[in-house]
């Protein structure tokens, strides 16, 4: 029997409140019809006794206490499911809004998922190539892992997530099979456009389903965008059998809004304002990546949040570092002096990495470079800080020289187009010629076998490149001491 209840007890920001209300259940959708004969929806967020609190996801404004009826449907927030959900574009709350009509369902799905069980789940192995140096080879990202990207406000993670989404791939059997599920959440409706026409400009449209959650759209609608878009995600993955890279932009504007949700029930405010259940919150959306035994997809996440004052103990990226295994970090520094993408290198990490590259995966080779790469980054930004206390003059000459690599791997491996694909081989060749301005006796984190198979191989391609260079000279008729550059830099440049 369906029985409209009429009439309303309270009104508070984006809540009502109905008294007298049987059979109902926590996290239950209802329809609002309202005097004029619109209709609204929300959902049952707090129940004491027969009173209940309701979540009216399009807001309260024009709503009667006294003539409007309430009914309750019976089941959860669902997401329509079907194969031609690929290629199309909704709103934060799962409704199609790219004028080509509903989706005709297969199934529905209950938003809010289930708990994959941790016997069930399979160790992530095996990674995703997103075209992007530092990040494929430095903290690559495996199929099945969550790896955050942590900005700071007005910094290019607009850019590149649009790039990763364009650029990743697996490998070329099962590329085929390969998806993308990006939702963005409280962004303005030039930056909707823009990931709208990059996606659709280069082609990729017809594998990427966006859920688009705008700046002025209701704040309730933002705390289902993400659960919608892994909803797909997982049906995708694990009815269809597919690869998908989960892109979410952005998450601090998520926690945001469950702060302002949380501060209209009355709850108790924990640090900064973020309701003190922040914690489980977002790992009920983290933790929905994963692989499951008998299942052939996957569901890998790049969560994007920017941390306000490029804070990383805010509690957004905080907490989001203790759930997701790793994350990137992205530089100010960086991204004011022209580097793009900014990644800061040193404090980026990808904890699950080790087990998806090697021999099989990428190239045996990946982990001895990786390693040597990180420490010898680290030394530049020793000899960094000694230079700005006694100047770069004062520099050992091994400190000059780490010095003059550095610049290198930030102009030359670091910094790449925003349409500059790179493959795994390239990425790997290139941090072998950076490496190859260093003497080989200060790469210290690699075997003499690989050392001799892959840096000396460099270092005569470094040497090659310097000869040409000076024979280019003189056949201009400018003599070679003239040459602002060292040998070996003018070869890393060259290579």
């Amino acid at each position: 029997m369906i029985l409209d209840y009429i009439g309303v007890k309270d009104i508070s920001g984006p809540l009502i409140v109905l008294d007298n209300i049987d059979n109902a259940s926590f996290e239950e959708i209802v329809d609002i019809h309202l005097d004029d004969g619109t209709m609204r929806q929300g959902r049952i967020v707090q129940m004491d006794g027969k009173r209940v609190v309701i979540q009216v996801f399009e807001g309260t404004r024009g709503i009667s206490l006294t003539n409007t009826r309430t009914r309750l449907l019976g089941h959860p927030m669902e997401m329509s499911l079907s194969p031609e959900i690929l290629g199309r574009i909704f709103n934060g709350s799962g409704q199609p809004i790219d004028g080509l009509g509903d989706i005709f369902p297969v199934k529905t799905a209950n938003v809010n998922g289930t708990p994959i069980n941790p016997v069930s789940r399979l160790y992530p192995k095996n990674y995703i190539n997103t075209g992007i140096s530092t990040i494929d080879v430095l903290m690559t990202l495996i199929r099945g892992q969550k790896l955050p990207i942590f900005s700071g406000s007005g910094m290019k993670h607009n850019e590149l997530a649009v790039q990763i989404a364009r650029q990743a791939k697996i490998s070329d059997e099962e590329n085929g099979n390969f998806a993308i599920v990006f939702a963005a959440m409280g962004v303005k409706s030039d930056v909707a456009d823009y990931f709208r026409r990059s996606f659709d400009e280069s082609g990729i449209l017809q594998r990427v389903v966006m859920f688009l959650n705008l700046a002025n759209d209701p704040i309730i609608e933002r705390i289902l965008t993400p659960r919608c878009a892994l909803t797909v995600a997982e049906y995708l993955a694990f009815e269809l059998g597919m690869h998908v890279l989960v892109i979410m932009t952005d998450m601090t504007s998520y926690a945001e809004a469950l702060r302002e949700f949380s501060s209209s029930k009355g709850e108790i405010p924990g640090r900064k304002g973020y309701p003190g259940y922040l914690y489980s919150d977002l790992a009920s959306l983290y933790e929905r990546a994963g692989m499951i035994r008998g299942k052939p997809g996957s569901v890998t996440q790049i969560p994007i949040l920017t941390m306000p004052n490029d804070d990383v103990t805010h509690p957004v990226p905080d907490l989001t570092g203790y759930i997701t295994e790793g994350q990137i970090v992205l530089d100010r520094s960086l991204d004011s002096s022209g580097v793009y993408p900014p990644v800061s290198v040193l404090p980026s990490l990808s904890r699950l990495m080790k087990d998806g590259i090697g021999k099989g995966y990428t190239r045996e080779d990946h982990s001895a470079l990786s390693n040597q790469l990180f420490a010898a980054y680290a030394r530049v930004m020793d000899a960094r800080s000694l230079a700005s206390v006694i100047g770069e003059e004062e520099l050992s000459p091994e400190d000059k020289q780490y010095i003059q690599f550095g610049k290198l791997f930030e102009s030359k491996f670091i910094s790449q187009g925003a349409h500059e694909n790179r493959t795994i081989d390239q990425s790997l060749d290139l941090g072998w010629e950076l490496l190859s301005v260093l003497p080989r006796g200060t790469l210290d984190r690699v075997d003499d076998a690989t050392l001799d198979k892959y840096y000396e191989p460099a270092k005569k391609r470094a040497k090659a490149a310097s000869a040409d260079a000076k024979k280019s000279f003189s056949m201009a008729g400018i003599p070679a001491d003239q040459k602002t550059d060292s040998p070996q830099e003018s070869g890393a440049d060259n290579a």
